[in-house]
């Protein structure tokens, strides 16, 4: 067991670094380019939250339900706050270390802990509803529709609990790769299923109210001699569009699959280990190397690539406005068009970088720095 979890911190610090499996020699983050600003990024207001993200490349992030925001930190304090004035509306301290979060919805806030722990809070009140144990770390956030809680432990468990009182209702297991990165796919859940990415590179769907595999279908297949070469995680969120389920691996592919099958519509090239984002008819993402893609969302065509922030180590994209927004290792936000990936705006967050995804609510976008500084931003 030692051995396997130093293997898996062992992959994420090659990842950090940007080292190829090869043994070359590391290259620094790419410089910033120059470019005109086209629009302008304004902060509205800014908080701190605790001590943010933590230095074992936490990505906790943000959730939305109605006017309220959602933040904890790596020590377990959660924050609501109002989406336009930034106010604190509540504070809970859990007293244990949160490592998957934050998920919202049907009136639960939903947090998973390196303990094993899955904590539900009252959306309104943040007092806590209830807790289960379940038995392996929790990396992402869980995911609810109303009756079910679906949560993904690091050993590529899928749990159902029930929304009221965090009772176990199902156990859906699988056997991880030997070796794999830090972190797991956060589960996507709809009235009928509970659809997650595994370390394997496949994807599985099952019923959500009894666990009951439904369809399960390998998206990457593992290459090359090393157990480090063959790594083909779905690290990344699943992101769900017009009865698709769009899907990215660690060194693999790029994949849509129909919802209801698990059939394969269509395959590209591709390597990242965060999720994916939509809009204007395209799929975003950023590769493991910096680039940010759009891809037609019907097909495998690419539609445009920005090379200009290689090694930056990204995050997740978010379709905002007319654009496309990542944050980087520095705590910059850059502003990509949707229609041909040009840059249109930069700003910068939090000097000690961003990990965790910027969060889209209508034309309020919010930022959550490694530090803990939270901001929100609009377009002007």
């Amino acid at each position: 067991m030692m051995r396997w979890t130093h293997a898996v911190m062992l992959a994420a610090a090659v990842l950090a670094a940007g080292c190829s499996s090869s043994g070359s020699k590391e290259l620094p983050p790419a410089e910033l380019t120059r470019f005109e600003e086209e629009v302008r990024l304004e902060r509205e207001w800014s908080r701190s939250i605790g001590v943010g993200q933590g230095s074992t490349w936490n990505q906790l992030g943000l959730a939305a339900e109605g006017s309220r925001l959602f933040a904890a930190d790596v020590e377990g304090l959660v924050v609501a706050l109002d989406q336009e004035s930034g106010e604190i509306l509540w504070k809970q301290k859990l007293k244990r270390p949160v490592s998957g979060g934050v998920g919202a919805g049907y009136g639960l806030v939903l947090l998973g802990t390196l303990k094993g722990e899955v904590i539900a809070l009252d959306s309104e009140s943040g007092e806590e509803r209830w807790r289960a144990r379940v038995g392996g770390e929790v990396l992402a956030a869980p995911a609810s529709n109303g009756s079910v809680v679906v949560v993904q432990t690091q050993d590529d468990r899928l749990i159902g609990l029930d929304a009221a009182d965090g009772q176990q209702r199902w156990r859906y297991d699988s056997t991880p790769a030997v070796l794999t990165l830090r972190g797991t796919s956060a589960p996507l859940v709809t009235n009928r299923l509970a659809v997650a990415g595994l370390s394997s590179g496949k994807v599985i769907a099952v019923d959500v109210e009894r666990g009951i595999p439904v369809w399960e279908q390998r998206v990457a297949v593992p290459q090359g001699r090393s157990e480090l070469e063959r790594m083909v995680d779905i690290d990344g969120g699943l992101l769900l569009s017009g009865g698709v389920v769009y899907v990215v691996t660690y060194q693999g592919q790029l994949a849509a699959l129909d919802l209801q099958s698990g059939r394969p519509l269509w395959q590209r090239q591709a390597s990242s280990y965060v999720g994916l984002a939509s809009g204007f008819g395209s799929i975003y993402l950023s590769q493991a190397s910096g680039t940010v893609e759009g891809v037609d969302q019907r097909s495998t065509s690419a539609m445009w690539s920005n090379e200009a922030l290689a090694r930056r180590q990204l995050t997740s994209p978010a379709a905002f406005s007319s654009n496309v927004v990542v944050g980087d290792l520095e705590g910059y936000l850059h502003l990509l068009s949707q229609v041909d990936g040009r840059f249109v705006a930069r700003v910068r967050v939090d000097s000690d970088g961003l990990r965790a995804a910027p969060l889209v609510v209508g034309d309020w976008l919010y930022a959550y720095g490694n530090s803990g500084k939270l901001a929100a931003y609009r377009l002007r």
